[in-house]
């Protein structure tokens, strides 16, 4: 039986098919807001790595976090742009594999780069006197490794699992590549069994990332409840960090939601919703808030802003 199987080269995406009738509107706000996610996320990494005074594990791990964004984004819009220009939405089964894994990896990546900076934060909260010592140098290196190595290498366990499968249909019905939909399209659902318990195994990990967020923010909150100093580091540190991890689980949730409901009509809509929280929210969000939040950066960036405006005069 699996002779007869054909293989499988090329896939369509079908997530775009109601939008073409809009598509060079869709596809100058879609340009417009890809140049605005560079343009912001580049300017903060370079105010941070330009800045002595911002080499802190603080704003080290806001840079990181800025470069997943684009390392994210650039998985999805290039692409992106070129369906909506393109009358045949196809990409390859190995571009395919590519953009799965970099979409992610990126998601994953995002969340253990918060969970990183919710434990810096509780260590310069909680254990002030202690904190240069146990967040040195090194171990912020070993940390930054940890939270875009391990996404990598598991969204790379995924991807060899996926390319094991034999596949019966070429039809994805989202706008980009997603690992779990191309499991679904394979002829053998017991062939599936592996990946499933694989994936089981990664949500797990990534769930326990999101309890040790939570329990990091519940003790720091009890903690700066007393407290003046503490209350007005937490509101002006860990406020963003919060608001990042909403948006996130925000995302998240939707995406569920959306592979899970029956009706194709609402189905689309949580997709797209989806899309544009992952692909544009976030990326653009986080270096908005943590620019504005975040004093020393706000001001670097307020005196290169006025120094060009003085010179222009």
């Amino acid at each position: 039986m699996k002779d007869n199987v054909s293989v499988i080269t090329m896939f369509y995406l079908s997530g775009l098919n109601e939008t073409m009738s809009q598509r060079w509107i869709l596809f100058f706000f879609s340009l417009l807001c890809y140049c605005i996610i560079l343009l912001v996320n580049v300017s903060l990494i370079v105010t941070i790595i330009l800045d002595n005074s911002l080499h802190e594990p603080m704003y080290i791990l806001l840079c990181v976090f800025c470069m997943n964004g684009l390392y994210g984004t650039t998985g999805f819009f290039p692409k992106f742009l070129w369906d909506l220009l393109s009358p045949v939405h196809i990409i390859s089964y190995p571009g395919c594999l590519v953009q799965a894994h970099v979409i992610y990896s990126f998601l994953c990546g995002d969340l253990s780069i918060l969970a990183v900076m919710a434990y810096d934060r509780y260590l310069a909260i909680c254990r002030p006197l202690e904190y240069h010592t146990i967040m040195s140098k090194q171990r912020l290196i070993k940390l930054v490794c940890f939270s875009w190595v391990t996404p990598f290498c598991a969204g790379g366990i995924n991807n060899l699992l996926v390319f094991r499968l034999q596949l019966c249909s070429s039809y994805i019905s989202k706008l980009f590549c997603v690992n779990w939909v191309i499991v679904t399209l394979a002829c053998f659902p017991s062939e599936t069994v592996v990946n499933s318990i694989v994936g089981y195994i990664t949500i797990l990990i990534y769930v326990l990332h999101g309890f040790f967020i939570m329990w990091s923010y519940i003790y720091l909150i009890k903690t700066c409840v007393n407290s003046i100093e503490n209350r007005a580091k937490f509101m002006q540190t860990c406020v963003p960090h919060l608001t990042s991890l909403l948006a996130f689980f925000v995302g998240v949730l939707f995406d569920v939601m959306s592979m899970r409901v029956g009706s194709k009509d609402l189905q689309q809509s949580l997709q797209k919703f989806v899309v544009i929280q992952c692909s544009v929210i976030l990326p653009l969000m986080n270096p908005l808030i943590y620019g504005f939040k975040l004093t020393k950066i706000r001001n670097k960036i307020l005196r290169v802003i006025s120094l060009k405006c003085d010179l222009k005069h």
